[in-house]
């Protein structure tokens, strides 16, 4: 057998995984402050829970299949869904308004690239039962937050409308559902593909003409502000086209005051391809020049019709998302991420086997104490065990021989420093966190 892994996964060793578990804490500390609570759904939905939710493109990317049972099940493919059918199931638990998170890895069978894998860990903030513009900027605010919360600086939130999309569309001559969906499709791809393969794209899927085609693709490239589509949309008497842009400044107005709104622009060419979005849609990209080409690494939008499919009645939500792995991936290459930082910074050494018994007694005063202490297993010479220490990243180690034993005191060794101080055992774990250990 060929040891290898499946296409498009990958294992984390604990060079990544420990700042990426630290990045989660980081993460969910955030969404706590705002106000979200946690909650954790299956890795396994019924099949026809998910099937229908994301359009024909996203049901390919699925992974479905029969278990033992004979029951048809699929791999979550995000965690937006299972979230309305946790709504629509447990409405009489929750209360609502009610705030979420969730972290946790979703599948979808689709081509491996830079920074996409087929599982990969979502990060999600949702408010269900609030139709408020302040519900759509608090859970921008908190995506923004987690954004600053890591340290990156050069980020841009860009921020749109499903009613604008089809507003621009009918302005162009676009009418039927049908073509209009395909346009939104192809208008989601403008950041993967030159415009000229989208332009492609929708003379195939709308049935519109070379010009009718180029003009739609104009239309949404050209960079027009919200104050200039709020007049072409009132001349044209489009009542839904100018709400929707009258939203979007009022949630940019919210986010400006609550210190995020640099960070956020109009953007008419995003379309988020998922069909269950109704309202407010956003993708947010990384700026620094070493990341380009990315892709979206925090992005989400209102989805007021979902949960009604699983409920019977309409609850509106809002929510975002981030792509952990695909930022732990960006903040690798902006040197964000630390590097062998200690699993656990003190190292308690074995002189003898004898000596085991006393050393683990003080190892576990001071995980007791809330230290992080990892000890000796193998033994032998004590210089090959401070290479030990030093490899695992250690900061301090401790050494108790049988004269440390007798006067119940303790040798600890800081590497960083090169020195090195005699402390009673009692006061190791106020010694050690003067070192700055914790």
């Amino acid at each position: 057998m060929q040891v290898q892994t499946l296409k498009g996964f990958r294992d984390y060793l604990p060079a990544d995984m420990a700042p990426r578990q630290r990045m989660i804490r980081s993460i969910e500390a955030v969404f706590e402050r705002h106000g979200f609570a946690p909650l954790q759904t299956p890795a396994l939905e019924y099949a026809e829970t998910l099937t229908g939710k994301y359009g024909d493109e996203g049901d390919k990317l699925l992974y479905r299949f029969t278990d033992h049972g004979e029951r048809q099940v699929a791999l979550r493919y995000d965690l937006t869904v299972p979230l309305a059918r946790v709504v629509a199931q447990h409405r009489g638990a929750l209360q609502i308004p009610f705030r979420r998170y969730q972290v946790a890895p979703v599948w979808r069978a689709d081509k491996p690239q830079r920074g996409r894998y087929r599982e990969f860990v979502q990060c999600d903030a949702d408010i269900c039962g609030a139709d408020s513009a302040v519900a759509d900027a608090e859970v921008l605010v908190a995506g923004l937050a987690v954004l600053r919360e890591l340290g990156v600086a050069a980020a841009q939130l860009h921020l749109n409308h499903r009613e604008v999309l089809f507003g621009v569309l009918r302005l162009h001559g676009v009418d039927a559902a049908g073509a209009q969906l395909a346009c939104i499709r192809a208008i989601d791809k403008l950041d993967k593909m030159p415009p000229a393969a989208v332009q492609a794209e929708i003379e195939a899927q709308a049935g519109l003409d070379a010009g009718g085609a180029a003009a739609v693709v104009q239309a949404f490239t050209a960079g027009t502000t919200v104050a200039d589509w709020s007049a072409r949309a009132a001349v044209a008497g489009d009542a839904a086209f100018v709400a929707a842009l009258d939203r979007i400044q009022v949630v940019l107005d919210l986010c400006n005051a609550a210190g995020h709104g640099g960070a956020i622009v109009f953007d008419a060419a995003i379309a988020r391809g998922l069909d269950y979005y109704t309202g407010i849609i956003y993708e947010t990209r990384l700026t620094d020049a070493k990341v380009a080409g990315m892709g979206a690494v925090m992005s989400g939008g209102r989805y007021d019709n979902l949960i009604g499919l699983f409920a019977g009645s309409a609850v509106p939500a809002v929510g975002i998302s981030v792509g952990l792995d695909r930022l732990f991936a960006a903040l690798q290459e902006l040197e964000l991420v630390g590097g062998n930082e200690a699993a656990v910074p003190v190292y308690a050494t074995v002189m003898a086997p004898e000596l085991a018994a006393p050393t683990l007694r003080l190892v576990g005063e001071l995980r007791r104490a809330g230290l992080r202490v990892e000890m000796e297993l193998g033994g032998g010479k004590l210089g090959k065990q401070f290479e030990r220490a030093s490899k695992r990243g250690a900061r301090a180690v401790l050494v108790i021989g049988s004269d440390e034993v007798a006067a119940g005191t303790v040798v600890v060794k800081d590497l960083r420093a090169g020195s090195q101080a005699t402390v009673a055992q009692a006061d190791a774990a106020s010694y050690l966190r003067d070192l700055g250990i914790t």
